[in-house]
């Protein structure tokens, strides 16, 4: 029978998928590797990578074992669950072809930010941004917008949860000041970001929301301080946000 521990996860499926989160974040590593980064026999290891393998979740060439394709199935398939989530990409494609520069939408889960779409415009700054990847949500002015549009209740579940950790100098870390700063979100529409995820680039952020006022996601636009400045950084962005957000709100209410 399979260990359980005080908490009632069970103890041979968490380490599974340690071993499948090591298998990505190092793109690939040997027996030997796992078992010491894990602290386990490597028999226990090579069980584990057996039954992935035998499942197709794991490759394995030259004696190094892989993630697989299969997640990429999965993948896709949560992405593409939500019809709202497919409207949702037209618009990022639409931002980024306009301004020329990088869009994303974000959604929330577990506290966190969460890289659904992402398009890059002629003009783009490259970052690593990738799809799936999952960010402070204080950090992105997606994912500000995206905690304006949750209850305080629920805000305060994700402070207490997952904390104000600091990406860069910028990075709002006091709960007082990101309380001042989510009120002029929901007054004004939207969330600035001023280089509090990444130095030198700025960002522009609207929540999607239901019909009910619930969030969706959030759409943003990002780009070097030295062009997201002035009456472009301040009236052009915001505008063409708040349209387009409404638009993907109008489209998934009648869809």
């Amino acid at each position: 029978m399979a260990e359980n521990n005080d908490s009632g996860r069970v103890k041979t499926t968490e380490t599974a998928f340690q071993m499948i989160e090591l298998l990505m974040e190092e793109n690939g590593m040997g027996l030997s590797e796992l078992a010491r980064e894990l602290d386990l026999a490597k028999s226990t290891v090579h069980r584990h990578l057996s039954t992935l393998t035998d499942l197709e979740y794991v490759t394995r060439e030259d004696d190094v074992y892989r993630t697989g394709l299969r997640f990429l199935e999965i993948g896709e398939q949560t992405r593409t669950r939500s019809d709202a989530y497919q409207l949702a990409e037209e618009k990022v494609a639409d931002l980024a072809a306009e301004t020329e520069e990088r869009s994303q939408f974000i959604v929330e889960e577990y506290g966190e930010g969460v890289y659904i779409f992402r398009e890059t415009g002629e003009r783009a700054v490259h970052t690593d941004s990738e799809i799936g990847k999952r960010i402070p949500i204080h950090a992105t002015a997606a994912g500000k917008a995206i905690l304006a549009s949750l209850s305080d209740e629920r805000i305060n579940e994700i402070i207490d949860q997952r904390g104000l950790p600091a990406l860069t100098e910028q990075t709002m870390t006091d709960e007082e000041t990101l309380w001042a700063e989510l009120a002029e979100i929901r007054d004004r529409g939207y969330s600035i970001n001023d280089q509090e995820n990444t130095s030198g680039l700025r960002a522009i952020g609207v929540p999607v929301q239901y019909e009910n006022g619930e969030p969706l996601g959030a759409l943003s636009v990002s780009g070097p301080t030295h062009r997201f400045q002035g009456t472009l950084f301040d009236e052009t962005l915001p505008n063409l946000l708040l349209g387009t957000a409404n638009e993907l709100e109008l489209n998934i209410k009648y869809s």
